[in-house]
């Protein structure tokens, strides 16, 4: 008995206690004071757009997300002095009568956050004004891709790239142009068709194609030309070529390289055509040795009417491309294990970019302009390690392609885009970029296709639409 009147005096005393601490924690911390003040934001405009600053214009809100969305305005407006006009809670009133808006340099968009308060309580919303400026380039925020490469996202790997028996392809905006030695030979595939995933080759007649170490080696695809030349080594150099590929094909140069002084022992592991629109420009091929570069003058796509060697550059290997800047004598000279050079029509070294500034693997570079902004590709050719890998890179800044590559070099020299068609490291690593700009009724440039290609990777085909302002 004694033992429970102790816990029963026990038991009092704690709660004494415990009442004598909530007594203390009541006076010293107050209850949660209610209040009915709402702080809702109901609707809002801008009262002072425009160039008069007289222009309302309504906003959205949206009060799930506290965000406040306004169509874009008038570049003339003062966006350093916006005034609100804005629909509340009874009692609320905005934080500030006029709100400013400090735009960064080549930014179109700016946010905000503004207060409605209602004492003692405010809500925040987030306000973002767009200005209706002009948009240039493309939106790679939409790249659409048709993948026949190694990338396991697509397609599975084109047939013909096995083996090392495709080394060379090409694109022309309406035609992929595949130089192969499997099964089926050498071909075209219409874009339009690949676009809607059908694979319906159009092969090209080969009965008079014959001679070479390999009799088909590279090509080129221009405005409905197709090109294809053989690995020469020690039985002569020829290009074939067709408009119509069920018909046997022109042979446009046959020669022996060990005829022309200074011309290597071996050619046709690389080819590079820069052609206008009536088929006038040259045809490059540099020799296997790396000691020169062979260069054909063509005019009216099918008459070789000089041949000329020229200097090359340690480092572009026998994977080497010259493909001309458009609306430029530029060249940009590359191969697996070189910086990038900018060249003259003869070769001649202009500018030399740090062998770190992009890959050096990268092959076949290409500056082109697309709604007034300047791009550079490029693919890696995976001969050391890696994979081909398509990268593009925004070089829109500069007035001349040195100055572009210069101010490139100068910054943070991120690519804007970049995509894996696989294929792993190879020791033939022939690989291949294209582009092609789809013009609107008007004339503007509607979307960007670009190609990339390598020797068992197969290949990709994206299409990028040109910006366009949201609302």
């Amino acid at each position: 008995m004694k033992l429970i009147d102790n816990k029963s005096k026990y038991g009092l005393f704690i709660a004494s206690l415990l009442m004598l601490i909530f007594s203390s924690c009541a006076e010293d911390y107050p209850s949660n004071m209610e209040s009915d003040n709402e702080v809702v934001l109901k609707s809002i405009q801008i009262v002072n757009a425009g160039a008069a600053g007289n222009t309302v214009v309504e906003g959205r809100v949206d009060e799930n997300r506290k965000t406040v969305w306004f169509p874009r305005l008038d570049t003339a407006t003062d966006v350093s002095a916006i005034r609100f006009q804005a629909v509340m809670s009874e009692g609320a009133i905005l934080d500030k009568e006029v709100y400013s808006f400090a735009f960064e340099e080549g930014k179109d968009a700016e946010t905000i956050v503004i207060k409605v308060l209602n004492e003692p309580r405010f809500r925040e919303y987030f306000v973002t004004l767009r200005l209706n400026v002009p948009v240039f380039g493309a939106d790679f925020g939409k790249v659409h891709i048709y993948d026949y490469s190694g990338n396991d996202l697509g397609n599975e790997v084109y047939p013909s790239f096995v083996s090392n028996l495709t080394r060379g392809s090409s694109f022309d905006g309406e035609h992929v142009l595949i130089v192969t030695r499997a099964d089926g030979g050498s071909h075209r595939l219409r874009v339009e068709d690949l676009k809607n995933n059908v694979i319906s080759p159009i092969s090209l007649n080969l009965s008079n194609v014959s001679g070479g170490t390999f009799p088909v080696n590279v090509g080129s695809q221009h405005n409905g030309h197709s090109y294809i030349a053989n690995l020469s080594g020690l039985y002569g150099m020829k290009i074939y070529h067709w408009t119509n590929p069920a018909a046997a094909a022109g042979i446009i140069f046959n020669a022996d390289p060990a005829s022309i002084t200074g011309a290597g022992k071996r050619h046709g592991d690389n080819m590079s055509a820069s052609l206008d629109e009536n088929g006038n420009g040259y045809f490059f091929f540099g020799d296997n040795a790396v000691t020169s570069i062979m260069r054909l003058t063509v005019a009216d796509y099918t008459n070789i009417t000089e041949v000329k060697i020229l200097p090359t550059q340690p480092g572009v290997s026998f994977c080497m491309s010259m493909n001309r800047v458009e609306g430029t004598d530029d060249y940009l000279l590359t191969g697996y294990d070189a910086p990038i050079r900018v060249v003259n029509s003869e070769a001649a070294l202009i500018y030399e970019m740090n062998r770190e500034s992009v890959p050096v693997q990268g092959s076949d570079a290409r500056i082109f302009h697309f709604n007034d902004e300047r791009y550079m590709i490029l693919t890696t050719a995976p001969r050391y390690s890696g994979n081909a890998v398509l990268y593009v890179y925004d070089i829109t800044r500069g007035s001349s392609t040195v100055e572009a590559l210069q101010l490139f070099e100068a910054g943070d020299k991120k690519p804007l885009y970049q995509y894996s068609i696989g294929g792993g490291v190879n020791s033939s690593p022939g690989t291949n970029t294209g582009y092609h700009i789809v013009k609107d009724t008007e004339g503007n440039d509607s979307s960007l296709l670009i190609y990339t290609a390598s020797n068992n990777a197969g290949f990709a085909l994206l299409e990028i639409p040109a910006k366009e302002l949201d609302e």
